[in-house]
C-alpha cells in the first residue's frame, strides 16, 4: 500500500529493514487485480494454479483407474 501511494522500495527498505527485492516480491505477490468482477491476488493464482495441478492429476489417476478397473471385474 506504501509503495503505491509512491514510497519507493529503496525507502520502505531503509525504514522497515527488509531488501529491497523482498518488498518488490511482496509488492508483485498481493498487488490487486480485477478480473470480470472479481479482485484477485498474484498469491490467489498462485494458490489456484497450485489447486488445479492437484486435481488434474487425480483426474489422470481417476481415468487410468477406469481403464483398469473392468479388466479385474
Amino acid at each position: 500500500e506504501m509503495h503505491n501511494q509512491g514510497r519507493s522500495y529503496t525507502d520502505l527498505s531503509a525504514e522497515y529493514g527488509p531488501s529491497v527485492d523482498s518488498i518488490r516480491n511482496w509488492v508483485k505477490l498481493y498487488a490487486v487485480h480485477e478480473v470480470d468482477g472479481k479482485k484477485w491476488t498474484q498469491a490467489d493464482v498462485n494458490a489456484l494454479q497450485k489447486e488445479n495441478d492437484k486435481l488434474r492429476e487425480e483426474l489422470e489417476i481417476l481415468k487410468r483407474s477406469a481403464v483398469l478397473l473392468p479388466k479385474y471385474n
